[in-house]
């Protein structure tokens, strides 16, 4: 578990410095999950392994104990909504039609780039 613990955290780090060094737009975590998911594709086409049983890996159970967790890292945020109520309902509408404009917004080009990808990965596979 130390391990599988070290690399999500390396790759967390890694994608941190990238993000800086190269003042890049993206967080860092999202590019260390990147790094992460490429090194398992590597691994998995270099050793034969099948990388959709990740789950029953160390990396695999390690991840799932955090996710498990997960939940708990909500109860700050959750605190914080409550101590500042007079601000959220000064400013309820707005915080709600933000909400729900992003929430739209994000569904909206989420389809798209499906479809975008869907038509890549058809015509990769059409070709001979």
């Amino acid at each position: 578990m130390i391990r599988a613990l070290a690399l999500l955290l390396g790759c967390q780090l890694a994608g941190e410095i990238l993000a800086r060094a190269l003042s890049l737009p993206v967080p860092g975590p999202v590019i260390g999950l990147a790094l992460l998911a490429t090194g398992i594709l590597v691994h998995a086409r270099a050793t034969g392994a099948d990388a959709s049983k990740i789950e029953s890996t160390e990396l695999g159970r390690t991840a799932g104990a955090l996710l498990g967790s997960l939940g708990l890292l909500f109860v700050p945020a959750g605190v914080g909504v409550v101590q500042q109520l007079p601000v959220v309902g000064a400013y309820g509408v707005a915080l709600a039609a933000a909400l729900v404009g992003s929430t739209v917004l994000t569904l909206i080009v989420t389809v798209y780039v499906f479809l975008f990808v869907k038509k890549l990965t058809a015509k990769a596979s059409d070709a001979p």
